[in-house]
């Protein structure tokens, strides 16, 4: 016989799946509550379920549009509208999904684009998660696997699609992509040079150079190139380095009045006494090394 400390643990959970279908918009609905009728009706009730913002509801109902006329009228703009349906509901596996089924059942469809452009959309919402679409969070402090497939995925579109009406915004979403993608790569880079692995800080700063070089990073990117090359001893990748940013950067904040390029270093964690640590950086503070100061080669000078 079950004890009433059992009895009372499955009536919460109960309850709580219970409250938990009314608050994702009312998906207390299963198929049998859905009218039989023609293909038109169905697909106008489906429509009155998503504009009203029920979009649980609306699923249902265009999946069974589909399912009952595969071949109907309304079944390609049911799977269309299955996409959105899927995305405003936040089940971004479902939307990609129900894109990529479109795609492949219809590429020389009309509205084809769209599906494409969704699939972007989706990555993008993959990327940003729920709790960061509440309370807001910097793209580039999060893992960016998602951001970096949003990024291709709206590129495949504009080529594919460049005079969609959907190609403008999504342009749009790929320069500040292009810029938050840089900035991730960027904070790697300053973290392996506060920790003085300088082959990976001078690795992921060229990357953000080679990758990423209208950015608005790209002068920092250079400034740690510059510095990770000159602690490694490559002083002549460190000039070179430095060259490129006085050329393209000549008023870059890290350039003194004599043209030298100051980098104060970064003091790790492992430079921190445990006073610092544990009283968030207001006492203890480590001694800063003393600023790093690299003057163009007189070569570079010289041609210049």
């Amino acid at each position: 016989m079950p004890s009433h400390r059992c009895l009372l643990t499955a009536s919460a959970a109960f309850a709580l799946a219970i409250t938990g279908c009314a608050w994702f918009g009312g998906d207390d609905e299963d198929e049998r509550d859905i009218p039989e009728g023609g293909q038109q009706t169905l697909y106008e009730d489906a429509r009155r379920s998503l504009q009203s913002g029920n979009y649980a509801s609306g699923i249902l109902r265009l999946q069974r549009l589909e399912a009952r006329f595969p071949f109907g009228d309304y079944a390609e703009q049911a799977q269309l509208e299955l996409i959105h349906a899927h995305y405003m509901l936040s089940d971004e596996d479902a939307a990609r999904a129900a894109a990529d089924r479109f795609i492949r059942l219809h590429p020389q469809h009309t509205n084809v684009d769209y599906a494409y452009y969704m699939r972007g959309l989706i990555s993008l919402a993959q990327g940003r998660g729920m709790f960061t679409r509440i309370f807001g969070s910097d793209d580039a402090l999060r893992d960016v696997t998602h951001l970096k497939q949003a990024f291709a995925d709206f590129g495949d579109f504009v080529t594919l699609f460049p005079d969609s009406e959907y190609a403008t915004d999504a342009r749009l979403r790929m320069i500040h992509l292009r810029d938050v993608l840089a900035r991730a790569e960027l904070k790697v880079a300053t973290y392996y040079l506060g920790r003085r692995a300088y082959v990976g800080a001078a690795n992921r700063a060229r990357y953000v150079i080679e990758n990423f070089s209208r950015t608005s990073v790209a002068p920092d990117a250079l400034a740690i190139l510059v510095e990770a090359n000159w602690q490694l001893g490559l002083h002549d990748a460190a000039n070179d380095a430095l060259e490129v940013l006085a050329l393209n950067f000549p008023a870059y904040h890290a350039f003194d009045d004599d043209g030298r390029l100051v980098l104060a270093m970064v003091v790790g964690d492992r430079e921190r006494s445990l006073l610092n640590l544990v009283s968030l950086g207001l006492l203890g503070r480590p001694r800063l090394p003393p600023p790093l100061k690299i003057e163009r080669s007189a070569a570079a000078t010289a041609s210049s």
